[in-house]
């Protein structure tokens, strides 16, 4: 496989100080803000200041070592900002001219086993190899992989109202356990879908209703002003044939539910 890096010189592109930033956001998903247009505006907003360089390497998880290419930044400025208690840092940004044709095209291969997602650019370009060009750019109907789902409500229902195919057909045919996020609150919904049911199914009951008649669910909504299920964020905790049991499903659900406490401290009920 092709390096990154040589590739960006094979384009005339050639970097000064730059960082390598491996966007895997949990509230909004980096990969959602590049599917509506605004990854820009999303990476240019950072709790800390994360780019003393010249320019950025963007780049979007997908799932296990793979990354979606999401363009090249240069650095313009930054703008410390403070609203009551709350303090982050505003970053101007530019998109570098002569690599949008490749700009949600490139598949990275990258092995990062760390937490650290603002990495020294010249510590790491060399591990960035290309596994694939794609023939277009990775759009919302592109299905990204079971481990980078990372829905909105409000991405979940564009989804199921345009009957993605991709989409329908992955998750049509698994079930498993999935989870519902509560981002106003960071409260949790561990659900599952057993004994022929599918995860697809039972996401176009949530698209629909908001609650899927899950009783914890309909009731919140029922007793909160406005459309509260767009605080709703959508992702898979662990996927399963169609065929396998129903009870090794649920014991897996459990499982899930202890890790993430969602009884106690969350939607679950007992």
């Amino acid at each position: 496989m092709i390096k990154l890096i040589d590739l960006l010189k094979i384009t005339g592109v050639y970097l000064n100080s730059y960082k390598i930033h491996c966007a895997a956001g949990k509230d909004d998903s980096p990969l959602e803000a590049f599917f509506e247009g605004r990854f820009k505006a999303w990476q240019e907003h950072q709790n800390q200041q994360n780019f003393r360089c010249d320019e950025i390497i963007s780049l979007i998880h997908l799932q296990e070592d793979k990354w979606l290419f999401a363009g090249i930044y240069q650095v313009l400025g930054v703008k410390h900002r403070k609203a009551g208690d709350k303090s982050w840092f505003e970053y101007g940004t530019k998109e570098m001219a002569g690599l949008e044709h490749l700009t949600g095209r490139i598949v990275i291969q990258f092995r990062k086993r760390f937490i650290a997602s603002h990495l020294i650019g010249i510590k790491y370009i060399d591990k960035l190899l290309v596994s694939e060009i794609r023939e277009k750019r990775m759009r919302v109907s592109d299905f990204p992989g079971y481990n980078a789902i990372n829905l909105s409500y409000r991405l979940l229902r564009t989804v199921v109202r345009k009957n993605l195919p991709q989409w329908k057909e992955a998750l049509s045919n698994v079930s498993g356990i999935y989870l519902v996020t509560d981002t106003h609150t960071g409260k949790h919904f561990v659900g599952s879908a057993h004994g022929g049911d599918t995860i697809w199914h039972q996401w176009v009951s949530f698209a629909i209703s908001g609650h899927a008649d899950v009783k914890p669910l309909s009731r919140l909504l029922s007793r909160e002003v406005g459309d509260y299920q767009f605080n709703f964020q959508f992702s898979i905790l662990e996927i399963c044939d169609l065929k396998t049991g129903r009870d090794y499903v649920l014991s897996r659900a459990q499982h899930w539910k202890q890790v993430l406490r969602s009884i106690e401290f969350g939607y679950n009920e007992k």
